[in-house]
């Protein structure tokens, strides 16, 4: 006869078993999904040599990041495909409705000219900063060593292209509205030359050459990102309100509120890592590498934002709060 044993069945996948209850919806469609964590030598599973395996060893297994179990990391939010999706076409009904309610007010025939030069000049051309946001959280969710930090970027990765489309939206109409102010003409112009952009300019376009996958998810994540929140989003939305546009500060608010779910998956993703000595250190070592330059950002953007008293000491000092309500 047979010495062979019969095994029971599992009641769940063998990486959830050990909790003892049914796994959320969460928890089944986000973690451990990476295969290419399981061999260190060749995380795509083939030559070991090869570019990518190279690549994702150096910069996702080699970082100064560590932590000895990436996979155990979980977004407070619980946030899934199904779910980001109906929580964000709501926010676009929202977003698109004020559009429309705002259009049938003809806001736009209600601005000051002046102000309208502003918006050519500090809000237009954001679709530029926005537009980078989206391609590093995109390269930061690529490299990430599990699952469930991946989809964190690549949603934050959505509520960028978001922010770039509302951004291009409010482009054409304020292009009809005032078609001697270069709406829908100079966005790059402003972007790649006026001295308002190159701070957000450098700062991003090095941001975007950051291959390690620690030293980019705190670059982008805990510097550069709130430096943008903090000014284009939050000090360009007063700027708006003390000139009459109600409109674009509703529209900054909303996507306030995306920045906000976004700062909250950080939080738990810096807790997670201060777990492990040495992390906290690399952490802030690159943040004071990055500071100076997200400074200059701030500086530059907000020196002549109209109608908004210290924007600058204000966006910075409140990037410096966050980074410390984060032990960091």
């Amino acid at each position: 006869m047979s010495d062979t044993q019969t095994l029971k069945p599992l009641k769940t996948w063998s990486h959830l078993a050990a909790r003892r209850r049914k796994p959320s919806e969460y928890e089944i469609v986000s973690a451990n999904l990476h295969y290419n964590d399981r061999d260190p030598n060749s995380p795509y599973e083939l030559d070991p040599n090869m570019f990518m395996n190279q690549w994702y060893k150096k910069n996702t297994f080699g970082t100064a990041l560590k932590h000895a179990d990436w996979n155990a990391f979980r977004d407070p939010d619980e946030v899934v495909y199904r779910t980001y999706n109906m929580m964000q076409d709501g926010q676009e009904t929202y977003v698109f409705g004020l559009f429309d309610q705002f259009n049938q007010r003809e806001h736009d025939k209600a601005l000051d000219p002046r102000w309208a030069g502003s918006l050519a000049r500090y809000y237009t051309p954001a679709r530029y900063l926005f537009h980078t946001v989206q391609m590093a959280s995109a390269y930061v969710g690529q490299v990430s060593p599990a699952s469930t930090i991946t989809n964190c970027n690549y949603f934050q990765m959505a509520d960028s292209l978001r922010w770039v489309s509302h951004t291009a939206y409010r482009t054409k109409e304020l292009s009809l509205a005032f078609a001697d102010k270069g709406f829908a003409a100079d966005e790059r112009r402003y972007w790649e030359t006026d001295p308002v952009w190159q701070g957000f300019r450098e700062l991003m376009e090095k941001t975007l050459t950051v291959w390690d996958w620690g030293e980019a998810i705190v670059v982008l994540n805990l510097v550069a990102k709130p430096a943008i929140e903090e000014s284009v989003l939050r000090k360009l939305g007063e700027a708006a309100r003390h000139n009459g546009d109600t409109l674009l500060g509703l529209i900054t608010d909303a996507q306030l509120i995306d920045a906000a779910r976004h700062r909250r998956w950080l939080a738990s993703f810096v807790r997670m890592a201060l777990e492990t000595p040495g992390n906290l250190e690399a952490m802030q070592g690159w943040i004071a590498k990055w500071e100076p330059l997200a400074d200059r950002a701030i500086d530059a953007y907000c020196a002549l934002l109209p109608d908004v008293a210290d924007a600058a000491a204000s966006a910075k000092a409140a990037t410096r709060e966050f980074r410390r309500s984060l032990g960091l």
